[in-house]
């Protein structure tokens, strides 16, 4: 028999090692050139559309005139753009901090939780719409019905996530835990709130969208107007005056916002775990 050396290593197959890292980068360039042509299609099917059947601008603009209107009334979508992320950042923020803190507290004592947890599940299921008139009886200003409706809808996805993982802790490292004699509260900090981060964030990616959807229906319900509104009143307004190119622009806004916030709350959902956590880590095989 013909001996193997103890050196000799198994031949390595193709587009191992450093090939996998040129081919992540080549598949990470697909996911955002892909997109970016199939948006570049779209819009030029849209411009085709507009001027091959010559449509009228009242009932579809053309992306030229969207675009013109966008630049043009800067100085009104500007401020009311400002207006909603203010609401909604305002109502994430509340979210995030009263989701996580009861969260906790649930997790901790299950009689609270089966006391509240009911109500919790009331204010979520309740149409925001329906009650959204309610609330601006009772506040003293439209900002403040609004944030509240904002914050009603970005509550419980954050609640329920981070309840879920702080229950979902392995029992086997609550018990090496209490083996060695670990506080409650160095076990929240040190093992369940870790290991709730991924719920968490799920919630939060959640969470995001949904301020800024609440943030605009809570608007349309409180019919709110003036200078000091958000985009919500702005696009009333032009629906009203059939300024349909204003518009399209403020909902141009509004979608762009709306994946700005979930494109960063994914990044961060991704640095955060990407180190550890199974979910973020690529497979090496």
């Amino acid at each position: 028999m013909t001996d193997i050396p103890e050196s000799a290593s198994p031949p390595r197959l193709a587009g191992a090692g450093g090939g996998q890292s040129g081919g992540f980068s080549y598949e990470r360039l697909l996911r955002i050139v892909i997109p970016l042509v199939m948006l570049a299609a779209l819009v030029g099917l849209w411009a085709w559309y507009v001027t091959a059947y010559k449509v009228p601008k009242y009932i579809l603009p053309g992306p030229d005139l969207v675009v013109q209107s966008l630049v043009n009334d800067w100085g009104v979508l500007g401020p009311a753009l400002l207006v909603t992320l203010s609401i909604t950042f305002q109502a994430l923020a509340i979210a995030l901090v009263g989701g996580v803190l009861i969260a906790i507290l649930f997790a901790s004592s299950r009689w609270v939780e089966v006391a509240l947890s009911p109500y919790m599940v009331i204010l979520q299921v309740t149409p925001i719409v329906a009650i959204a008139p309610l609330i601006l009886i009772y506040t003293s200003t439209t900002q403040q019905a609004l944030l509240i409706c904002a914050w009603i809808v970005a509550f419980f996805p954050v609640l329920s996530n981070t309840t879920q993982g702080l229950k979902s802790t392995d029992h086997n490292l609550l018990n090496l835990f209490e083996l060695y004699g670990a506080s409650r509260w160095q076990t929240l900090f040190l093992l369940k709130l870790p290991a709730a981060l991924p719920y968490f964030l799920a919630g939060l990616r959640i969470a995001g969208g949904l301020a800024l959807i609440a943030a605009v229906v809570a608007e349309f319900a409180a019919g709110s107007a003036g200078a000091g509104s958000g985009l919500a009143f702005r696009l009333l307004e032009s629906q009203y005056r059939l300024n349909i190119p204003r518009l399209f622009a403020a909902l141009i806004l509004l979608c762009v916002t709306g994946v700005a916030i979930f494109g960063a709350t994914s990044l961060l959902s991704h640095l955060l775990l990407r180190r550890w956590h199974e979910s973020a880590i690529r497979r090496e095989n």
